[in-house]
């Protein structure tokens, strides 16, 4: 159980009888006396009137209570957006949590923001993106990876690797999960490689969340993220379309690296930031007959060599 939601609990408790004995608290969340008497204190901290008594027990004023939970229209309304957003973006069981909670927040609204959430529901909408799998949210396991981070709990993987094109085994110690695009990554200690590795958990085989925990302090996914994105090496790319075409990119131009675009004469001039010029030369094959390369000169003989590559397979 997180923290915060222990000290909600524990809050609940000492409201919930005239005393309550510290020991009651620690047999209930299995944790020691010495963290009841922080968790104590920090409520104390944050104004709860809280009485104690040496071998007695704790009690709050009978004037306190909880305040009851207000929310204005942009709050009301913002609950609603992130439903449709988790519904799009997630798996099952994450949906299914989100889904309960909102019920319950749902349950402390006035009914004029009941009312507005009914209506607006039905104004709102994430759409499936056509260049994604419909079923790319199954099986992302996204709460028992978190679960397994805040608990330090390695993790048994069976991981399908896209550049080997194969089933590998690997036991980790995650770190972070992170969406990038359309798909959520877990970045981990990765105990065969002796390095941090990036996983796509759309690609997991099989997830198993083991006993064991580790003692390693990972950093913070920020501090990893900022890292790995400076070593990221990415090159300018520069392509003309004829407007007549231009339609036909969709979303694509997003995963390649997108900065900006504009127009030219007859066509739309784009500019990429692309961490891989062979990648970029084989998505270009998609739009030759209708496109052009400006810069740099390295992505032409890379486009000419892939086109020599076909030629000579389709002369076979």
């Amino acid at each position: 159980m997180l923290r915060l939601d222990r000290l909600t609990s524990i809050l609940i408790q000492l409201q919930s009888k005239r005393i309550v004995r510290a020991q009651e608290i620690a047999d209930r969340f299995e944790i020691s006396l010495r963290t009841v008497y922080r968790d104590v204190r920090t409520l104390e901290q944050a104004g709860v009137p809280i009485l104690s008594e040496a071998g007695i027990g704790y009690s709050i004023l009978k004037e306190y209570r909880l305040p009851p939970v207000h929310f204005t229209d942009e709050e009301a309304m913002s609950f609603l957006t992130a439903e449709k957003l988790v519904a799009q973006f997630t798996d099952p069981n994450t949906r299914k949590a989100y889904e309960s909670a909102l019920y319950k927040i749902k349950a402390v609204l006035g009914m004029n923001e009941k009312e507005k959430i009914d209506d607006a529901s039905d104004h709102i909408a994430v759409l499936q993106n056509a260049w994604i799998p419909k079923d790319r949210h199954d099986n992302l396991n996204i709460q028992e990876i978190l679960e397994a981070i805040l608990s330090r709990k390695v993790i048994r993987l069976k991981y399908f690797s896209g550049a080997m094109y194969e089933n590998t085994e690997r036991i980790i110690e995650p770190a972070g999960i992170y969406a990038q695009g359309p798909y959520w990554y877990l970045i981990a200690w990765c105990r065969l490689r002796s390095d941090y590795r990036n996983f796509r958990t759309d690609r997991f085989v099989n997830f198993e969340v083991l006993t064991e925990r580790f003692q390693t302090q990972h950093p913070q996914l920020s501090t990893f993220i900022e890292q790995t994105s400076k070593q990221k090496e990415v090159q300018k790319v520069i392509i003309r379309i004829d407007k007549s075409d231009y339609r036909y990119l969709g979303d694509q131009k997003y995963y390649m690296g997108f900065v900006s675009e504009k127009e030219s004469g007859n066509q739309i001039e784009l500019t990429f930031l692309s961490s891989s010029l062979t990648g970029f030369s084989l998505w270009f094959l998609y739009l030759g007959a209708s496109a052009d390369i400006i810069e740099p000169i390295l992505l032409k003989e890379l486009v000419s060599q892939q086109i020599l590559k076909i030629v000579t397979r389709l002369e076979k």
